[in-house]
């Protein structure tokens, strides 16, 4: 697929971190591009910035994902390109120090938004790209990349939901695959380690620095703009499709 081609993109969690640096390559590159978050503030600069548009989108609830499809569509056409960043990273022990089990609420809100949210716009995305013409001499309709994270398979103490989250995401790339290749969509995964989003951007230097010497090589954070790097090969190259990708130095992730 061709990205300076004028195509239409939909980024969710746009607004910060690895869906940031994604829809800003996405417009770099030519692509019109949606933003989906639930920061508004910030996913409006982004997409002031990238010269595209932004819609307050909540993953988790199927109607306002259509609402978000729609306004999206609306200002670029049929998105060719989908790429799902939202998510949460919320931790809680299985069985707390104190005896408590693990908030069944927490569990289910976390796979709520990291899940059933990727599969919600994943879908959605795949039904408005399957009624569109065909983009290249392969019969290609779309792209959708998720992502997944390193904790579905190395998943850290207090991670239980946040890695079943992320293990899901995983676990349906292939058969996604298989259902929507008749359509000539393509669907992928990206499993990220240690990269300098929002969440690592808040700490101390020095804890940054330490949570990057755990990387074996490179011995750093990612930066973000590697992830939507990689969005990239998978847009440019066609024969990459149901693959999970790893990205992430190397690292395999300790108990904590």
């Amino acid at each position: 697929m061709d990205l300076s081609a004028d195509i239409a993109a939909v980024v969710t969690g746009g607004a910060s971190g690895l869906g940031e640096a994604t829809a800003r390559m996405l417009a770099a590159g030519g692509a019109r591009v949606a933003i989906f978050d639930m920061n508004e503030e910030a996913g409006q600069a982004v997409a002031s910035d990238i010269g595209g548009s932004f819609v307050k989108v909540d993953v988790a609830d199927h109607e306002s994902v259509a609402a978000g499809f729609a306004a999206a569509r609306a200002a670029h056409g049929q998105e060719r390109v989908c790429v799902t960043c939202a998510g949460v990273g919320w931790a809680a022990r299985t069985v707390d120090r104190e005896g408590k089990a693990h908030d069944p609420g927490l569990f289910a809100k976390i796979v709520s938004i990291n899940l059933i949210g990727t599969f919600n716009v994943a879908s959605q995305a795949a039904a408005g790209m399957q009624a569109a013409a065909p983009v290249d001499r392969d019969g290609s309709r779309g792209l959708i990349v998720m992502t997944a994270s390193v904790a579905a398979f190395d998943g850290q103490i207090g991670q239980a939901g946040y890695a079943a989250s992320k293990a899901g995401v995983a676990g349906m790339t292939l058969p996604m695959a298989r259902d929507l290749s008749r359509a000539g969509i393509r669907v992928n995964t990206i499993a990220p380690g240690l990269f300098l989003t929002p969440m690592l951007k808040g700490l101390p230097e020095e804890a940054q620095a330490s949570l990057g010497a755990q990387v074996p090589f490179p011995a750093r954070l990612g930066d973000p703009s590697e992830y939507a790097l990689l969005v990239r090969q998978f847009i440019e190259n066609g024969m990459l499709n149901a693959a999970v990708i790893r990205l992430d130095g190397a690292i395999r992730m300790a108990p904590k």
